[in-house]
């Protein structure tokens, strides 16, 4: 899958002389800047073809906004939340219930033929909005988790290929969210929510969204969870790190 994390991880591997750093000439800054804006299009462009996904021509721009505005997960604003409780096993966390505030979120659904592909889809959607396409017009911000509703059937075996990818408003922006110019983001604002989650590694396929639904609801001791066909994956860290921070959510209902 195609994410923010996947921009952490080029940006690291990127020479010293990069655009970024150039001291040359306007002139030649500007050929500089084109230069890198096809490198990381190349880039993300290799990427998608690993998932069938097309990045097109027009995503060069707000790869490199991405790309040169991305300083790591410890600079991003985090998603805030009040912890209620945590269950531990022998030293392991099986699960936390958290109290997370009403906020506004940019959202888009998206259905392709394959999950990876709506994913990547509505992802790149979104980085459009958070870099310019806007009605402020300017870059607003990187938050963690960018986060992914999956939806199963009813016997939570299969996931729905259609997902609703959404990306947090940051706290600047909560009281006066910038509107989207394209029509199938939406911006909305998610009520407070009772959420209980229990956080994997690895990567976040389908295979492994199944698996951590399941896992959950096995560890679970709350009657007043009532499982329903939506699910959230949160994800965090870069997917090629080590060691990954992703976490499954469950809404308590009310």
């Amino acid at each position: 899958m195609i994410t923010l994390e996947d921009l952490e991880t080029f940006s690291e591997e990127q020479p010293a002389d990069s655009a970024y750093n150039s001291n040359g000439s306007l002139e030649e800054e500007g050929e500089s800047m084109e230069e890198e804006q096809d490198r990381l299009l190349q880039y993300w462009q290799d990427v998608g073809r690993g998932h069938q996904v097309d990045v097109p021509r027009d995503m060069a721009v707000p790869i490199q906004q991405l790309t040169s505005n991305n300083q790591g997960t410890q600079d991003r604003e985090s998603v805030p939340f009040t912890l209620i409780t945590r269950k531990e096993k022998c030293g392991d966390v099986l699960y936390e219930k958290r109290h997370y505030e009403k906020a506004h979120w940019a959202c888009v659904t998206v259905l392709e033929e394959q999950y990876e592909q709506s994913i990547c889809l509505g992802f790149m959607k979104l980085m459009r909005y958070i870099c310019q396409q806007n009605t402020t017009g300017g870059f607003l911000g990187l938050t963690i988790p960018i986060v992914t509703v999956v939806r199963t059937e009813n016997s939570r075996s299969v996931l729905s290929r259609e997902v609703t990818v959404a990306y947090y408003l940051p706290s600047q922006h909560q009281a006066h969210p910038p509107q989207p110019y394209d029509p199938d983001i939406v911006i909305e604002e998610w009520p407070a929510a009772i959420i209980y989650t229990r956080t994997f590694g690895g990567p976040t396929n389908e295979h492994s969204i199944l698996y951590e639904i399941s896992l959950l609801a096995e560890v679970l001791e709350c009657p007043e969870i009532r499982l329903q066909d939506s699910f959230i994956v949160a994800g965090y860290t870069n997917p090629a790190a080590t060691n990954r921070h992703n976490e499954i959510w469950f809404l308590q209902q009310p």
